[in-house]
């Protein structure tokens, strides 16, 4: 790179970079953040961006959008290593690999209670009581539980709902739970449940076989035949489970990672193995620069993944098994045992079990990078035949499609969902809380939603190249007259889906705005199954979010919606007067005796509460 090329004066800015370790930081003329980086010697790293002979192009073309720099030193290249996986978290730089992930995985937990909870965890703050896993998705999780279930009489209610029974519930039952809670089962015939359930959890199952084996022999031996059948179908249930059982080995536990690359696209695929089996897998598909390399992309899912802030130390493995080695491998290994409080280990070259682990690891990465291009493609085929449909001569490339829900006018919702040629762009997806219109006026709470979502938009070339919107004519064109209102010289095309006269699906019909002409594309059309997809989400995504209000609605207290009433002086009054009801009942003078409550927010209490 030559000084011509770039008018930021890096001569003058390397003349006071010091020599100690740190993190850089590279601007462009916005002033955004484009590349953070890590170095032993700042001086020499960033030296190293502005000698003639640069042969990477990569850094060439980072280089040449480079307005200015800024550095932060640190004592130790392990700090830097942390601060700049940070940095890379907050300001998503566009020249670094880029993992979007929330690592927050879910475990199964048997709580330390007199009568242990068999539950599950995920994300907060930590209980008392025994993790295991992580696993890769909450559905692992409810599948384990509910074999858990079939296998071990354990409770797995909420605290609260054991606490409150005075009888067995359902799940008792169907046998799948031994009722401890009304004293059903003895504690240490349930403390037994609760120890082989343990076992199992740790892939101990012939010894868990072995125990229930026993404990048959013992009951056969006393008579007590009815406690011996239920342990012959335990262990009948368990031995049909271990028939069942996927992959398993001889390894404790490990986390391997396959790498598979095509071009500028990359698939990193996690397997979790935790006591001797495969618990799950996960495919990560992180956001790549050009001419970036492999080493690049595991250095940096390794440091993304595993170490900075949010990260559960319980979801580092013992041993990580790498697809290749990378230049900071041991200071990463280093920063892994020092995070995770105990010994952490990065392999590469592996053989044996651990070298059939990461062959199965790399060709799920394969394959799941060829689904997700093959998902690609046929998004990307329906999106040119939705252009051929409408004739369009410039290639559609953003959709948003708009839907109201709401319950009887209550909790009205609005949603916007938004699709490119890749798919659905979750990261756009947008709620609004409609308030101010007529309770069931769907018209209003449109032009509401669309109001929100483009009114304040000064950039012409972000608006969408279709707009969907989920109704009649009615609702249509109240989006027409916003639109015309709107005074912008190039307005989306509005297109309303109404569903058809049996309201099955494939027989919706799209009307045109403008002459409101009705189309009806034909059931096999990939730009009908689009239209479809987009109008589903986005019903989806509005059901959702006003569901959730709904119910915060439903367990919300009356006292929330008073001004000036935070949490502590609710709490008071709650306290000091014996629940809602009595607040409701007290005058002004009862309410002012409340610690806290002055006279004129007693009066605004009393007023609200009996609507004056």
């Amino acid at each position: 790179m030559t000084e011509q090329s770039n008018d930021f004066d890096y001569k003058a800015f390397l003349s006071s970079v010091t020599e100690q370790s740190g993190v850089y930081r590279m601007y462009d003329g916005e002033q955004t953040i484009i590349y953070v980086g890590k170095a032993k010697d700042l001086k020499s790293r960033l030296s190293s961006y502005f000698r003639k002979d640069v042969g990477s192009v990569k850094t060439r073309a980072l280089v040449s959008h480079i307005k200015a720099i800024d550095v932060t030193v640190t004592h130790t290249e392990g700090e830097a290593l942390i601060l700049e996986n940070n940095y890379i978290k907050k300001y998503q730089p566009k020249y670094n690999v880029l993992l979007r992930d929330d690592k927050s995985y879910p475990y199964l937990l048997i709580s330390s209670h007199k009568h242990p909870k068999l539950g599950s965890h995920r994300g907060g703050k930590r209980t008392k009581g025994e993790y295991f896993g992580p696993f890769p998705t909450a559905g692992a999780v409810w599948e384990s539980l509910r074999l858990m279930q079939k296998l071990f009489p354990i409770r797995q209610c909420e605290d609260s709902y054991y606490r409150a029974r005075s009888r067995p519930c359902l799940q008792y039952q169907l046998k799948r739970c031994s009722a401890p809670c009304v004293g059903k089962i003895s504690d240490a015939d349930y403390q037994q449940q609760v120890s082989l359930a343990r076992l199992f959890l740790q892939g101990k199952n012939e010894q868990v076989i072995s125990s229930l084996v026993s404990n048959m022999e013992v009951s056969s031996e006393q008579l007590d035949f009815e406690n011996a059948a239920r342990y012959r179908d335990q262990i009948a249930t368990l031995r049909k489970v271990q028939q069942q059982q996927f992959v398993s080995g001889t390894t404790a536990e490990l986390d391997v990672i396959g790498f598979h690359r095509l071009k500028n696209q990359a698939c990193l695929h996690l397997l979790f193995i935790r006591d001797q089996k495969i618990l799950g897998s996960k495919s990560f598909f992180p956001n790549i620069p050009a001419n970036t390399s492999d080493e690049e992309v595991v250095e940096a899912f390794i440091s993304q993944h595993y170490l900075g802030e949010g990260v559960d130390q319980a979801n580092i493995a013992k041993e990580i098994i790498l697809p290749l080695a990378f230049e900071s491998q041991k200071e990463i290994a280093v920063l892994l045992t020092k995070q995770a409080e105990r010994d952490v280990k990065l392999s590469v070259n592996v053989r044996s079990e651990r070298s059939r682990y990461l062959k199965l690891a790399t060709t799920n990465a394969e394959n799941a990078l060829n689904v997700k291009n093959s998902h690609k493609e046929s998004m990307q085929a329906r999106f040119r035949d939705l252009n051929n449909e409408f004739e369009l001569s410039k290639p559609i490339e953003r959709l948003e499609c708009f839907d109201i829900s709401h319950t009887m006018g209550q909790q009205t919702i609005a949603s916007c969902v938004v699709f490119n040629t890749d798919g659905p762009l979750k990261s756009d997806y947008r709620r609004y809380n409609v308030h101010g219109i007529t309770p069931g006026d769907d018209y209003a709470a449109m032009s509401f939603a669309l109001n929100k979502r483009y009114s304040k938009v000064t950039d012409e070339d972000k608006l969408p190249d279709i707009v969907f919107i989920d109704g009649g004519k009615g609702q249509l064109a109240r989006a027409e007259t916003f639109f015309a209102d709107l005074n912008i010289t190039k307005p989306p095309m509005l297109i309303g889906v109404a569903k058809g006269e049996s309201r099955k699906p494939g027989l919706e019909t799209l009307i045109m705005a403008g002459s409101h002409q009705l189309i009806s594309l034909p059931a096999t059309s990939p730009a009908l199954h689009l239209v479809q997809h987009i109008r589903d989400e986005s019903h989806r995504f509005a059901i959702a979010g006003h569901r959730a209000k709904r119910g915060k609605a439903a367990t919300k207290s009356t006292l929330e919606e008073i001004p000036g009433i935070g949490m502590k002086k609710r709490q008071a009054l709650l306290k000091y007067l014996g629940g809602l009801q009595e607040v409701k009942k007290a005058t002004v003078d009862e309410l002012m005796k409340v610690p806290g409550i002055s006279k004129d927010l007693a009066t605004n209490i009393f007023n609200s509460l009996h609507d004056n």
